[in-house]
């Protein structure tokens, strides 16, 4: 058991909150020499700091790394902890090396004289979450360009650096590390609850449609944002299941709402006969002037090494993906076929799952809002399921709970990975609010409780009920 009591702002304290102070990529390798540390740097940000600076700094990272390797040669080190900020390592692949500097939050004090005095919050960032983010930014680069290594076998170094370059100068600007939490050190996938006969259905939809259009090597099959099918490698599905949530349909979202034939909406497909259209791809299939092309994706990256086109096509709620040999030339008249194909089917399957899963939803219904909010993480086949997120996008993460909460979640589950048993710890929160973590069978469940004035025993009475109704033979803790 671990008792704790989150630090609270004052109401005449001002409070700042961790940003990015600096992030680059860097290879000990590509320039060996004294005069040539400039050539190690592939990537800089902010781009207008001095090359002097530039190069003092990943000078130091360097320095650090090996010096921390003469400790353990296996693992050198992840982070660096200074009063003002903190650098977090990462070597994506052998020599190329990633770094993130995260200023700490800061409270300005206000003193007798009127002066603001600041207090740097050394211990507020986690290293699991931020850890976990830098290693996002790989993946997701590696998703959509390849690994470091096979492009600069293709172009050189030069190349390399352009592509680094042009992603990395976009994807920074969409990070918002004052929301990142314990979701980020997961990275689940939320699954889509289905019964067998419409899980079934949905599998034939798939067989069906690989058959009738041999060109596609892999299908994903999504509803509101959930996954409920895929045939793709887990670790893959997952970076872009991350994609396909937090980037691409978020930007769908606006245009779904000023109305279905806006102008400058991605994918428009008009049919008097289905909802179906492309969320990648041509903005009109119908339209000669516009060339057909799809986003590429690198999957398999250790083994096959595959680069895919990425068909990402909607009707109602329901989303399927496509993935098809990049070396295929895809045309207009492909796809057009695969809309008037899958265009249809989609429309009466989407609504088939939205019956479904209203039905259910008013069966299930709790009649009051329940005192307790979860998050609960499956190891194994990276299910995710949240009561306390209410939006997660790679701009926002909207959560129910005070910001100390998830602090202490992140604690938790800090303490977790140090373990290799099974392990429950229970935190008295503020003053309304007790905490829950339990660890057991690679499954993870922390719960927020709202109880004032209750004991430990009724906590863990709470969490049993919790257990029973929502994660029934899962937790065997007693």
């Amino acid at each position: 058991m671990l008792m704790a009591s989150p630090r609270m702002t004052a109401a005449n304290e001002k409070q700042s909150l961790p940003s990015l102070l600096s992030f680059f990529i860097y290879n000990p390798k590509f320039g060996p020499r004294e005069g040539e540390e400039e050539k190690k740097i592939l990537f800089y940000h902010p781009s207008e700091v001095d090359k002097n600076e530039k190069i003092r700094n990943v000078g130091l990272c360097e320095a650090i790394v090996q010096f921390t390797r003469t400790f353990c040669p296996t693992k050198p080190a992840k982070s660096l902890h200074t009063q003002k900020n903190r650098q977090f390592f990462h070597e994506a692949e052998e020599n190329f090396w990633m770094v993130m500097v995260v200023s700490n939050p800061v409270i300005e004090k206000m003193n007798k004289d009127g002066t603001r005095v600041p207090e740097y919050q050394e211990d507020e960032l986690l290293d699991t979450v931020y850890g976990a983010v830098i290693q996002q930014c790989y993946c997701m680069y590696k998703l959509f360009n390849g690994t470091f290594t096979k492009s600069m076998e293709a172009g050189g170094i030069d190349h390399l650096q352009q592509r680094i370059q042009k992603f990395f100068y976009r994807y920074l600007q969409t990070l918002h590390l004052q929301s990142c939490d314990l979701l980020d050190v997961f990275g689940g996938i939320s699954f889509f609850p289905l019964d067998k006969m419409t899980y079934l259905k949905i599998q034939s939809f798939v067989n069906r449609m690989e058959e009738s259009l041999d060109l596609i090597k892999y299908t994903a099959f999504l509803y509101n944002d959930q996954l409920i099918w895929s045939g793709l490698e887990q670790d893959d599905m997952r970076i872009l299941y991350k994609y396909l949530t937090t980037s691409l349909f978020p930007r769908q979202l606006e245009p779904e709402l000023i109305g279905r034939d806006s102008p400058g909406r991605g994918g428009i497909t008009v049919s008097l006969n289905h909802y179906g259209r492309f969320l990648t791809g041509p903005y009109d299939i119908n339209n000669p002037e516009l060339a057909v092309r799809f986003p590429r994706i690198f999957v398999n990256t250790d083994s096959a090494y595959e680069e895919l086109h990425l068909i990402v096509y909607k009707a109602m709620s329901a989303v399927v993906c496509f993935l098809i040999n990049a070396s295929v030339e895809l045309t207009r008249e492909f796809c057009q076929r695969l809309d008037n194909l899958v265009g249809p089917q989609l429309t009466l399957l989407a609504s088939d799952i939205c019956e479904q899963f209203n039905t259910n939803k008013r069966l299930s219904a709790p009649e009051k809002e329940p005192h307790f909010k979860f998050i609960y993480f499956n190891h194994m086949n990276l299910a995710e399921k949240t009561t306390i997120h209410m939006r997660k996008t790679s701009s926002m993460s909207l959560t129910s709970v005070h910001p100390d909460l998830m602090k202490i979640l992140g604690d938790i589950n800090s303490d977790f990975s140090r373990a290799d048993e099974d392990e429950e710890i229970i935190v008295k929160a503020m003053t309304d609010y007790w905490v829950v973590g339990k660890k057991s069978d690679q499954r993870e469940l922390y719960v927020i409780l709202s109880q004032k004035n209750a004991n430990l025993i009724e906590v863990n009475e709470e969490v049993k009920k919790l257990c029973a109704m929502q994660f029934n033979n899962i937790f065997f803790l007693d």
